[in-house]
């Protein structure tokens, strides 16, 4: 029996969240914060996306803008050359691959669904442009609602909130409000671990993950190689693969069904550990004989 909302109608697929699903990073885009991740349309993003799929990879996520601190804007232009290729040339390798678009601009979400993605994933939440929620609900697919405080090139200019995990849950109270008055059913609920937050808002973010469960949409948790890793362990993005995993656990812990990461490989295990932790909480006891 599928539970309410952890069924994503995926382009007529349908994508069940009752176990952790690992959504595969692709980054169109010569400014990532993590060099290794970069890639172009051509032959190395084929090969890359077939070593996430063959890993483990329920969806593999592509985005032409980078949303680092600090970053700048491109042209939508700009993000349609790279993203709308990178997307066919997906599409045509692996036709069964469920592909996201990391985007938050209307007409780039829409090209690209044409072009054969079948979720979108926006950082603004809307706040970046007028008309995207009122796009997403006419494109009739999963929308990935993250929270962000200010933009990308100004987040985190000294970020404040008065109760950091509060305030995100107003703000996903609003924002499913809006969403569900339009007719949008699929919606999956993003922290925003690093946007517009410090190390301390970010890691109660993670500790209290499960305060957005009584929500009942499923959340997913990226925190990939992120600053909250690096600034902590006092270690650069290439260094960061064994945080990662530790705070993917968390995130698992506190409800997170979908993981969206660098590594898959390792996210996949992780979740492989986790279930194995949750089966034995409820299998019956073995008895030691004296």
């Amino acid at each position: 029996m599928f539970l309410p909302h952890l069924t994503l109608n995926c382009g007529g697929k349908l994508l069940y969240l009752k176990e952790p699903v690992v959504m595969g990073i692709l980054n169109l885009t010569p400014d990532s914060f993590f060099e290794a991740s970069r890639l172009e349309a051509d032959e190395s993003l084929v090969e890359k996306a077939g070593r996430m799929l063959e890993s483990g990879a329920g969806i593999l996520d592509v985005g032409g803008i980078s949303t680092r601190p600090g970053a700048q804007e491109i042209t939508a232009a700009e993000e349609l050359k790279r993203v709308l290729p990178a997307i066919i040339l997906l599409k045509k390798n692996y036709p069964d691959a469920l592909i996201s678009v990391d985007t938050y601009r209307s007409l780039v979400a829409r090209e690209a669904v044409v072009a054969g993605a079948i979720m979108i994933n926006d950082i603004s939440a809307s706040e970046m442009d007028e008309g995207f929620l009122e796009t997403v609900a006419g494109l009739n697919v999963p929308y990935v609602l993250m929270h962000m405080q200010g933009r990308p090139q100004t987040m985190q200019k000294k970020p404040f909130y008065n109760d950091v995990l509060l305030e995100v849950t107003d703000f996903f109270i609003q924002k499913i409000g809006r969403l569900r008055g339009l007719g949008v059913k699929d919606i999956i609920l993003d922290p925003g671990f690093g946007f517009g937050k410090t190390v301390e808002h970010n890691y109660r973010l993670l500790a209290g993950m499960h305060v957005f469960k009584m929500l009942e949409y499923p959340l997913l948790a990226g925190l990939s190689r992120k600053s909250m890793i690096t600034r902590l362990l006092d270690v650069p993005p290439e260094n960061a693969l064994n945080g990662t995993s530790v705070l993917n656990f968390i995130a698992l812990q506190q409800g997170a069904k979908i993981l969206r990461v660098h590594d898959v490989k390792e996210a996949t295990e992780v979740i492989k550990i986790f279930k194995m932790t949750e089966e034995m909480k409820i299998s019956e006891p073995r008895q030691i004989n004296p």
